[in-house]
């Protein structure tokens, strides 16, 4: 656990010696009790590591489960400068999640698991002064689910026929919003 605590410490101490990193915050996701927090650092000439993490604790959403977590480390290239102007990303990461998917809305199932995320995000930034930038984007791609779906109204039992945990593939967005950064 030392180790760990004194390789974070140097890593973080690392990040802000490096006069071109900032941090972020959704402003929108913000609004609605969703945050989603990330650092993002230089690590070339036009280009940039995001690492976010996105949460959503809500307990339930008109009675419906809507628990979820992403970790998203992202690697982007900026066309014109690093945090200004047009950039595009590309990123994989993984989740947990209890909520009930978009398929399912209007029935009494939910889905209880864990999955991954490969895709891409496009995005703006726009430099206000020397410390602070807006960040609007949108990304997606495909996700892959490992879960055990449910019942929301107590229905013993798994809706579901399979043995340990059901799989589920789709092409989905989803990552969006505006992020307001703050350079160290």
């Amino acid at each position: 656990m030392k180790k760990l605590t004194l390789s974070v410490i140097i890593l973080l101490f690392s990040i802000t010696l490096q006069s071109q990193t900032y941090i972020k915050i959704n402003g929108l996701s913000a609004l609605v009790g969703v945050p989603q927090v990330g650092i993002e650092t230089s690590i070339g000439a036009k280009s940039t590591l995001s690492i976010d993490v996105f949460a959503s604790f809500w307990k339930s959403f008109d009675g419906k489960p809507m628990q979820a977590v992403m970790l998203t480390p992202e690697y982007r290239y900026h066309f014109k400068e690093k945090y200004n102007g047009l950039y595009v990303g590309a990123h994989t990461g993984p989740d947990a999640y209890k909520l009930q998917k978009w398929n399912y809305w209007g029935t009494n199932k939910y889905e209880k698991g864990l999955g991954y995320r490969i895709g891409a995000t496009i995005g703006y930034q726009k430099k206000l002064s020397d410390k602070l930038t807006l960040d609007a984007f949108l990304g997606g791609g495909w996700h892959q689910g490992f879960y055990k779906g449910y019942y929301t109204d107590g229905t013993p039992g798994r809706y579901e026929s399979a043995t340990k945990y059901n799989k589920s593939g789709e092409w989905l967005p989803y990552r969006g919003g505006i992020m307001i950064s703050y350079k160290l």
